[in-house]
């Protein structure tokens, strides 16, 4: 099968990511004696760097590892929760019914940086200076801008002028909008880092120093930089009107990035792994279970059976997720058993379906309700601007995105990550720190008694969702996706390609791929589009005829526009593969 790059081998180590200097940057870690933590934790902060208009310093994060003969792989939490100050009562209060997709209420306590230290201090072995100076380096000293970045600025370029002139200071040097491959600075944010590490190594020994970057982030100038501008702003957000913000440096200096044990599932010999009900991560798991019975393997991955099914899958897994997911009382033993997988699997028939309807779990009833009665409310986008997250090019460059990384070592560490949030679209840069908060409050409903209502020290239900995956025979697979809602369609197709369909890692990701946004949107303004299924048109034409005729609502794009996929694996034997998306011509595996 042909594909667009060669599948990497070797048995020192792989890094894959979703920009080629990520990966560089995380390999030569590797080879400067680093672990698979060392080496993800470099990339993720050249990923803030380099990729600004998809994910930040102060944005979010979930994060698996598997460490070296371990047959568990955990979840390293990196999503900040919502501040002391975010109870419906205030927002309401500002005239909202819905969080705006932009702009400082959508702001949660920052996580990812937290979780780095957790990461590094836990299961890294190089000095935090070795892991930082890249992405200072490139953030002091320049890098190409990619032309996507450059087109997102474009986009708002006379907005940041008119009301987000510290975001204008930044993304508009010398007043004009950067070309693609011209050298891009942030000084700030390498100022910023600095004096972090500065200030950091003024203690002694490795993990003092880490402890010390803790500390500094949630507790010294980075929160005390937040809670000045915050104090005295009013910023224009998505929905038209210039809010204050309810983040202060207490609720920074209040939360830690913490372990928790994965969610999981079994399938065909394999065991899959996510992040908790706090994330979408559940519901390649349910639509997992769903399939687990189908005879996968003798339908053509390109042919209109298996995307009807896969589809058809998904849509009631996302029933779900909207339902019953987020960070509360959640019914998740019913929603993994494999016995009420079996009665959504029922549900499937050969046409489209054009509900969005939850399975019914009993003690349960007053959610699926409350979705029901959301789902038939459209919204309509406010005036503003920042809204949403795209899942690929050909949607608004006004929106960000996120970023994915995967990293094998020589000893069997495994990391997983897709760092989010605090994109240059999502809130004014921070005075001091060169960067903007997040916006993942967004995801919130300001309706009470919901796993997913806004209250104080709740995680938002994210959309971010990486994976691990063990078979049988100790092979250890590491996949995932930018793409918001999308991450854990692509996810499932590539998983079912590779598993049932023999393909290598690399022909899995370069497979024709699609999607469906029959869902609820996660992110502002929170839609759903019945029926929609979109495909890339190297599908076939009657593939694409008899999808129709099963009555979804096609969409057709172009050959290489959906999924921005990453993986890496590692053999019982110890044979590492790595592998990356051609997409948008970024993303790259480096190993040997």
């Amino acid at each position: 099968m042909f594909t667009t790059r060669p599948d990497l081998t070797g048995t020192f180590g792989m890094v894959a990511t979703t920009h080629w200097i990520a990966s560089a940057v995380g390999m030569r870690l590797l080879e400067q004696g680093g672990t698979a933590a060392d080496a993800a934790a470099a990339a993720g902060f050249t990923l803030n760097v380099v990729e600004p208009h998809l994910n930040g310093p102060l944005g979010d994060m979930p994060l698996l590892l598997r460490p070296a003969g371990a047959d568990v792989p955990t979840v390293i939490c990196g999503q900040g929760p919502a501040p002391a100050a975010a109870t419906i009562d205030r927002y309401r209060h500002e005239g909202l019914n819905r969080i705006p997709g932009s702009g400082l209420l959508a702001a949660c306590v920052p996580g990812a940086f937290d979780a780095w230290m957790l990461l590094l201090r836990d299961h890294g072995r190089l000095p935090l200076r070795a892991v930082l100076e890249p992405a200072i380096h490139y953030a002091e000293h320049g890098h190409p801008a990619l032309a996507r970045m450059c087109d997102a600025i474009a986009g708002l370029a006379e907005f940041f002028r008119a009301e987000w002139p510290t975001s204008a200071k930044t993304w508009l040097p010398g007043s004009a909008v950067p070309r693609p491959g011209q050298m891009f600075r942030n000084p700030a944010l390498a100022a910023f880092w600095t004096r972090l590490l500065d200030e950091a190594e003024t203690a002694t020994g490795r993990d003092a120093q880490i402890e010390t970057a803790r500390r500094v982030f949630a507790e010294g100038f980075v929160a005390e930089a937040i809670d000045s501008y915050l104090r005295d702003a009013r910023v224009m957000d998505a929905e038209g009107d210039r809010r204050p913000g309810v983040l202060t440096a207490d609720d920074m200096a209040g939360w830690r990035a913490s372990y928790e044990p994965t969610v999981s599932t079994t399938h065909h010999g394999w065991e899959i792994h996510k992040p908790g009900f706090w994330s979408q991560g559940p519901v390649q798991l349910q639509a997992l279970n769903m399939l687990e019975r189908d005879d996968l393997s003798g339908l053509d991955p390109q042919g209109p059976a298996f995307v009807h099914l896969t589809t058809e899958a998904l849509k009631r897994a996302f029933a779900d997720r909207e339902a019953y997911y987020g960070d509360g009382d959640i019914p998740a033993d019913t929603l993994l058993s494999k016995a009420y997988a079996a009665t959504r699997r029922a549900d499937i028939t050969d046409a489209a379906s054009l509900d969005h309807r939850p399975g019914a779990i009993p003690g349960y009833d007053r959610l699926a309700d409350a979705f029901l009665r959301r789902a038939a409310t459209p919204y309509a986008a406010g005036p503003g601007t920042g809204a949403g997250e795209p899942t690929m090019a050909h949607l608004s460059e006004r929106r960000g995105d996120t970023v994915h990384l995967d990293v094998i070592d020589r000893w069997g560490n495994v990391v997983s990550a897709t760092p989010s949030g605090g994109w240059l679209q999502s809130n004014p840069v921070i005075p001091g720190l060169g960067v903007p908060l997040g916006t993942r409050a967004q995801m919130f409903w300001l309706e009470p008694g919901l796993p997913t209502s806004l209250a104080p020290g709740r995680r938002p239900r994210t959309t971010l969702s990486p994976s691990l995956a063990r078979d049988a025979d100790g092979r250890w697979l590491s996949y995932g996706t930018p793409g918001g809602d999308q991450q854990d369609q692509w996810q499932l197709m590539f998983f079912l390609r590779h598993v049932h369909h023999g393909m290598s890692v690399q022909q899995a990701i370069d497979a024709p791929l699609f999607y469906t946004d029959h869902l609820q949107a996660s992110f502002y303004p929170r839609n759903a589009r019945p029926g929609h299924l979109k495909l890339e048109d190297r599908f076939a034409p009657d593939t694409i005829a008899a999808l129709r005729d099963r009555g979804h609502r096609v969409e057709v794009s172009g050959p290489w526009d959906v999924g921005r996929l990453t993986a890496a694996a590692r053999d019982a034997d110890g044979l590492l593969h790595g592998a990356a998306t051609a997409r948008l011509m970024q993303a790259y595996a480096v190993g040997r």
